[in-house]
């Protein structure tokens, strides 16, 4: 279903729940242009799989703005109550009042609350959302290290390390991913095709991928990452509740940091942690990670107004 509208000093909006490929190619077009020139993507990875048109996904709009005949603006809104908002504009358009208008957009759309990331905390972003009247909800850190590798950690007794084996390890894994990320809106909910997409990509690497089993049972997991640029990435670590306080998580961590650092080589590792996760963010200090920047969500309810 394709819709289009009107806004005052912004284009034209096209809402889509499926991009065709040549409105997906002009998104990722846009969305590389943001990159370079922010420093960072503007739609996090899960939202960059989302506009392929091959593989659509339930619960999913696209909003593609189009001004003097180009894509110069983009937004992704995912699920309901609340719905997810990731949005940019073409550097080249910025200053016009396209952004504002994409906002209204969305908002225009919805039945109900929106989050909205800010990624990199952009103070165009920022100012957006308070003009808006949403709220600060959550803040994303990115943290990096660029240090040796730490000393090894001894897993818990009675623990012991493998590493993932396409085929044999997918139903295990989503189900402790589950169990360790209940209380976490987006990791917890993964499906078979989020981790079949993410198995797809050219960064995907089974022996960069860590597992802890105890008695043949998943307690634990490390997933690592490489980055088309290079950086390493501790991607996520998992902990079966059960076994949290045991020092599974930080004997995870330095195996996954290890791998990254001294079998391939990189130096600089980063990864990505909840501002509140206090003891997580604690683990990650004592291994030398520092703030790099930070994502910032903001919440919008109706009664704020468009």
């Amino acid at each position: 279903m394709q819709t289009a509208e009107n806004t005052s000093g912004g284009g034209r909006v096209e809402r889509v729940e499926v991009l065709t490929a040549e409105q997906a190619e002009a998104v990722r077009e846009l969305l590389a242009e943001a990159a370079r020139t922010d420093g960072r993507e503007a739609v996090s990875e899960a939202g960059r799989l989302r506009i392929r048109p091959d593989r659509p996904r339930p619960g999913v709009r696209h909003l593609v703005q189009l001004a003097d005949g180009r894509v110069t603006g983009y937004a992704q809104v995912e699920g309901e109550h609340p719905g997810t908002v990731e949005l940019t504009v073409a550097p080249s358009e910025r200053g016009r009042g396209l952004g504002g208008a994409l906002v209204h957009a969305v908002l225009d759309g919805a039945d109900g609350e929106l989050n909205f990331w800010a990624h990199g905390g952009l103070p165009a972003a920022r100012h957006l959302a308070e003009v808006h009247g949403a709220v600060l909800v959550r803040e994303l850190r990115q943290m990096r290290r660029t240090a040796e590798a730490p000393e090894p950690v001894p897993m818990p007794a009675g623990v012991e390390l493998r590493t993932f084996e396409p085929g044999r390890d997918e139903q295990a894994w989503l189900a402790l991913n589950a169990l360790a990320f209940a209380h976490h809106p987006e990791q917890g909910s993964w499906t078979e095709q989020d981790l079949a997409e993410r198995m797809a990509e050219p960064w995907f690497d089974p022996k960069g991928f860590f597992l802890a089993e105890r008695d043949g049972r998943l307690v634990g997991y490390h997933w690592t990452k490489i980055q088309p640029d290079g950086l390493g990435e501790v991607y996520v670590v998992g902990v079966d509740p059960a076994e949290q306080g045991g020092g599974l998580g930080k004997a995870l961590t330095a195996a996954g940091l290890r791998h990254l650092i001294l079998e391939r080589g990189l130096p600089t590792v980063m990864l990505y942690v909840d501002a509140d996760n206090a003891a997580a963010v604690r683990v990650y200090e004592r291994l030398g990670f520092a703030i790099h920047e930070v994502d910032l969500m903001y919440r919008w309810e109706p009664s704020a107004g468009r």
